[in-house]
């Protein structure tokens, strides 16, 4: 790459630093496309390990470079290790950051999470599908009220899938999205609170059941 487009990498935060990547970056992921996915693997699970805001920037980029099924490959893979790699670092020291940032939210999740032992997953993937929780809250709060790891894990990896696939499929009309906002339509929101309705149902029966 030639110092002077080294300019233009840098994390985008607005569809326009957005679009101006993407233009910088195409002829590379085709030419170099093995650095372009650790670079961008780096990137992604850099950002969701430190909280960073903006991966809905990224998971946009990995459409608009890869198209839809690597794309939503690439996100759900990042998106994941990001969040395993925040849930184990706030395993080790997260506890006081979210008493202090969350603690409203921080009794509603534990709460929740333990009514709901015995169906957990199905009460995991709900959040992860429905934006019902911020999904970096439950990135920290889950190892804080005893989320077993391999339920974090399956929840993300499946839970993640239809809201990536939203995302990067945007991602390939990239010039004519004129807001984040146009993402999520009604009917994208209506869609995913289905999911999660599907996915929680086995909960809300078993707690009917005499």
């Amino acid at each position: 790459m030639p110092a002077s487009d080294y300019s233009f990498l840098k994390l985008p935060r607005s569809l326009e630093d957005l679009q101006v990547l993407r233009d910088h970056l195409e002829d590379y992921t085709s030419d170099y496309t093995l650095q372009v996915l650790v670079g961008y693997c780096v990137v992604y699970i850099f950002m969701q390990t430190f909280m960073i805001p903006g991966t809905v920037f990224m998971s946009l980029l990995a459409g608009a470079l890869f198209g839809v099924f690597k794309g939503v490959a690439l996100v759900v893979f990042t998106a994941t290790a990001g969040a395993s790699s925040c849930y184990f670092l706030s395993k080790l020291i997260g506890r006081p950051l979210v008493f202090s940032l969350w603690p409203d939210k921080l009794s509603f999740f534990q709460s929740q999470v333990a009514k709901r032992r015995e169906r957990l997953l199905n009460y995991m993937l709900f959040l992860r599908v429905t934006p019902t929780l911020p999904n970096t809250f439950i990135n920290v709060a889950s190892p804080i009220v005893d989320v077993p790891y391999r339920i974090f894990f399956l929840a993300t990896f499946i839970g993640l899938i239809p809201a990536a696939y939203v995302t990067v499929r945007a991602g390939i009309a990239l010039g004519e999205l004129r807001s984040i906002g146009d993402l999520y339509d009604f009917q994208a929101m209506a869609t995913l609170f289905l999911i999660g309705v599907v996915s929680v149902t086995p909960t809300l029966m078993s707690k009917n059941k005499p």
